[in-house]
């Protein structure tokens, strides 16, 4: 018996650099429109001030956290957590309705792969231009188109490296340090760390990001059904496929509307064709859409060949009006009820949070000791956060337990966004702790912000114990 050849098997198949066509239409105007916004508000949120500091800021080094008029402290995590879980929940529900809208329109993967293709079309031209340029030879045409593209490409990347760093460092004061080239290390290792990120994940990468990196792209199915709307071939519609004469009705002719002229699989990003189903490489951006109802209208055919609908409606025939009803069903309702619950909370949280935080811990290097008189003394340091961007006076009282008083200073003034421990010493009489008997007691703080004319504006009340020693 003879022994078989050996043979390589690659665990990496490498597939060919997909060029897509550009496209224009509703769908298009859509997602250039949200790459607008988005991007106006992602450059533009560091450049504006508010209170004399920037709008948006993650000031790391002081542990504080400034969005607008807002002042959040590493001990407010439970907003960060309240949002992660709004923006889970939000996934779930547009997912569910219709698909995966966010990576078609929203995702950063999508909005710079866009910005990036528009560069690279300024500089090579359209597909064609593109694939002839790809298997032209070095020439000096070649070289500029090349370079100028990859330097442009570099500098939006890097800007937007720097953008980032914007948020937890002051936009002026980074500028100011690039133009003396006197950036941190910290600030000059993000900068390029992030820089280099957007320029190959949108520029070399592109859908392979979006293919084989991102996790949305496996678990989306677990989130589809039937009725989830979704970018749609309709095969009874279009097949047989042909091409014949415009204006000519396709159905004397025995074939269906698509003149299979691939328009859709050269404008899709991913380079696949929505022609043969759903298929996770999808990432919902519509451009198959624009391109079929354009040639629909040549043609002189309705639109619609390609467009959003479900896989019900699909083969069920079902209105427009009937797959939104359906739509409607009690996934999607829950899915809603639940967010909008969370949004309710959320929002009530931050408006009933109090300007101010105040922790009460007893000073561990001052134990509970008898004073003058037969006093008892306990010692407390309490730490007093203020959550506004002005100064502040505060009273401290103690509640709870008679006899007792403060014998330190009640009244403390905390300038803006800071915080500061105070000690406070409590006293008790003596016939006061001989009555409570030896061992520890509860005890209550009140701790109040005061108004100019030294009204309580809010309270906040700390628990603790005091120490009558045997």
């Amino acid at each position: 018996m003879s022994a078989r050849p050996e043979a390589t098997v690659s665990l990496y198949v490498s597939e060919a650099k997909i060029q897509p066509r550009a496209v224009h239409g509703w769908f298009a105007a859509w997602r250039w429109g949200i790459v607008w916004l988005t991007q106006l508000v992602f450059y533009g949120l560091p450049w504006i001030t508010w209170n004399g500091r920037p709008a948006l800021l993650f000031d790391l080094a002081a542990r504080r956290f400034y969005i607008f008029g807002l002042v959040l402290y590493p001990q407010d995590f439970i907003y960060l957590a309240g949002l992660l879980i709004l923006s889970a929940y939000g996934l779930f529900l547009f997912t569910a309705v219709a698909g995966r809208l966010w990576c078609g329109y929203a995702c950063p993967q999508t909005v710079y792969t866009e910005i990036f293709m528009w560069v690279e079309h300024r500089f090579e031209g359209d597909r064609n231009a593109r694939l002839k340029l790809d298997k032209s030879g070095w020439t000096f045409d070649k070289v500029w188109r090349r370079g100028g593209k990859h330097v442009a490409w570099l500098a939006i990347a890097l800007w937007t490296g720097f953008t980032f760093v914007a948020y937890f460092t002051p936009a002026r004061d980074l500028m100011r340090e690039a133009a003396a080239l006197a950036l941190g290390p910290w600030e000059t290792v993000w900068i390029a760390f992030y820089g280099l990120a957007t320029y190959g994940n949108a520029g070399w990468m592109r859908e392979q990001v979006c293919k084989y990196m991102c996790p949305y792209a496996r678990f989306q199915s677990a989130m589809f059904d039937k009725d989830t709307l979704v970018i749609s071939y309709d095969a009874a519609r279009g097949e047989p496929r042909g091409s014949r004469p415009r204006g000519t009705d396709p159905r004397t002719l025995g074939k269906g509307d698509c003149v299979d002229c691939t328009l859709c699989v050269q404008v899709c990003p991913t380079g696949i064709d929505i022609r043969k189903g759903l298929q996770y490489e999808c990432i919902g951006c519509a451009a198959c859409i624009d391109a079929c109802d354009q040639v629909m209208d040549k043609m002189r055919s309705p639109r619609g060949l390609i467009r959003y609908a479900t896989q019900n409606g699909m083969a069920n025939g079902w209105t427009r009006a009937q797959v939104w009803k359906r739509m409607l069903r009690p996934r999607v309702l829950v899915y809603s009820g639940v967010m909008l619950l969370i949004i309710a909370a959320f929002a009530a949280s931050l408006m009933l949070r109090k300007p101010f935080r105040a922790d009460v811990v007893r000073d561990r290097g001052a134990l509970a000791r008898i004073v003058h008189d037969g006093y008892v003394e306990n010692v407390y340091r309490v730490q007093l956060m203020n959550a506004t961007e002005s100064r502040q006076r505060y009273r401290i009282a103690i509640e709870g337990m008679a006899g007792a008083r403060i014998e330190s200073s009640t009244d403390f003034s905390i300038p803006s966004t800071e915080s500061r421990w105070v000690p406070v010493d409590v006293v008790l009489s003596h016939e006061a702790a001989a009555a409570l008997g030896p061992g520890p007691h509860p005890l209550r703080f009140r701790i109040s912000l005061l108004a100019a004319d030294g009204t309580t504006r809010a309270e906040i009340h700390e628990k603790s114990t005091f120490v009558v020693p045997r």
